[in-house]
């Protein structure tokens, strides 16, 4: 039997039952239980089946788990393993209700970003465990939720849970790339919505944040930001390098790109980022509490102290505003030629609801240039962020009090992406949920050394468990 750590549950927090079954408190070497163990065990298949997006396997990940599923005696039509490309794979699995009320949507992507083994202290394609923490690519982001909606699913089974709704689980391909050819989310939609149809749905996004130790916030991603990159070129007719001139096409695209990083987007809430910010006031020290509430008023001055500070802070600008940052440059062809070409890649994360022909002509204005021609390179996906929904909101925040009794429940708008932005397209409101705690210092995910701590690992899976219970009903 594979030795963990197990932790012991502060007196009186939960139930005896569940005490049996989570792990929280003082550290002592123990046994896993039979539950935790299944869960490991999934886990770790799934981590060491290689699923980068371009060159893995997400399709043999599909089969693993669903033949897991069968063997826990779902009916082979429950379980389908959907194949749109070669290597490409999407599980999606149904456990029936009594049919009370519209299905619920478990979300998760098996597909994850490379990793070099040179680059990382572990293989990242082992689940590796070291100083209480579980290392490997897509520990995280996200096999953590795959495994936990695969083990909590079986225990369903297992238990001859009958929900009020069908709950459907869905295992998709390539949400790294957006979806980009199609063969995940958006190919689910368009070629089987009937599948994966829900009233709402579960996805990643938002996760329990621990700040020394202790945690903070349990975060509910309703809305992200709308990803769209600009390509900015300078042409010139070039020459020697021997006699230069002033117009050096090089020299163009940098100063353009100088005014760009001393410019910034007017302030622009939404309900969701006006709620993280009064909710984050109340674990923030008192300069920064006041610097919130300063740009929380009816009338807050952009120029003001209070608001710069605010702003210097990256995740919190991130929230404020539409961001626009260079990400890539290129120029000339010859060292000893003036530069006949000089390009800049250019990525803008756009608050919902604004245009973005807006923001090109913005980018435009700021260049001051017309030679620095700007072209948007892709479309971008809009989506309306997802109400924050009393039922779902109430039972995030009456289970989370007995999880995570310190931790403030904070809806939060994502300045990354998931394929939430679809699904909510789609008309299926969709919550960025993981239940997932981690150091908002120390955040891993497409880095080196991924890793989740064993005791968040155990914890979440359990946290997932009981609030799709809660979510729903029946016996």
């Amino acid at each position: 039997m594979r030795r963990t750590t197990i932790w012991k549950l502060r007196s009186g927090l939960l139930s005896a039952t569940l005490a049996s079954t989570l792990i929280a408190g003082a550290a002592i070497a123990e046994t896993l239980t039979p539950q935790q163990q299944f869960a490991y065990d999934i886990y770790k298949e799934l981590v060491e089946i290689n699923t980068v997006t371009a060159t893995g396997d997400t399709a043999k990940a599909a089969e693993a788990m669903a033949a897991r599923l069968r063997a826990a005696g779902f009916a082979d039509g429950d379980v389908q393993v959907l194949q749109p490309a070669p290597r490409k794979g999407n599980l999606v699995v149904r456990l029936r209700g009594t049919g009370a009320r519209k299905p619920i949507l478990l979300l998760a992507h098996i597909d994850v970003v490379p990793a070099n083994r040179d680059d990382w202290s572990v293989d990242p394609f082992k689940l590796i465990e070291k100083d209480g923490y579980y290392y490997g690519r897509g520990t995280g982001d996200d096999k953590f939720m795959a495994a936990a909606f695969v083990t909590n699913m079986i225990r369903y089974k297992k238990e001859g849970y009958k929900p009020d709704r069908d709950i459907i689980l869905a295992l998709e391909t390539d949400e790294e790339i957006l979806d980009r050819d199609e063969v995940g989310i958006r190919w689910l939609l368009k070629h089987h919505r009937d599948l994966i149809n829900a009233e709402f749905a579960l996805n990643e996004g938002g996760g329990v944040g621990l700040k020394d130790g202790k945690p903070i916030r349990n975060s509910v991603q309703t809305s992200e930001k709308v990803s769209v990159s600009f390509l900015l070129e300078v042409k010139n007719k070039g020459g020697h390098s021997s006699l230069p001139t002033r117009d050096n096409a090089i020299y163009r695209l940098a100063e353009g790109l100088v005014r760009l990083s001393n410019f910034k987007f007017p302030m622009n809430l939404n309900e969701t980022t006006r709620a993280y910010f009064e909710r984050t006031a109340q674990f923030e020290g008192e300069q920064t509490a006041a610097d919130i509430r300063a740009a929380l008023s009816d009338k807050p001055d952009p120029a003001s102290l209070s608001f710069v500070r605010l702003a210097a802070n990256p995740v919190y600008n991130a929230q404020l505003r539409t961001t626009c940052v260079a990400t890539m440059l290129e120029g000339g062809h010859a060292v000893n030629a003036l530069p006949q070409l000089a390009t800049a890649k250019v990525n803008c994360r756009i608050m919902p609801g604004e245009p973005i022909e807006g923001v090109k002509a913005t980018l435009e204005k700021v260049f001051e240039d017309d030679q620095i021609k700007v072209t948007q390179m892709e479309q971008g996906v809009l989506s309306a962020p997802s109400a924050l929904h009393e039922e779902i909101m109430g039972a995030i925040g009456k289970l989370s009090k007995e999880f995570w009794p310190t931790a403030v429940i904070l809806p939060v708008m994502s300045a990354g992406a998931t394929d939430g932005s679809y699904l909510r397209n789609a008309g299926i409101p969709t919550y960025g949920h993981s239940g997932l705690a981690g150091d908002i210092n120390d955040i891993r995910s497409h880095g080196k050394d991924e890793r989740v701590a064993v005791k968040s690992f155990y914890e979440g899976q359990e946290y997932l468990y009981r609030l799709v219970k809660m979510l729903s009903g029946g016996t």
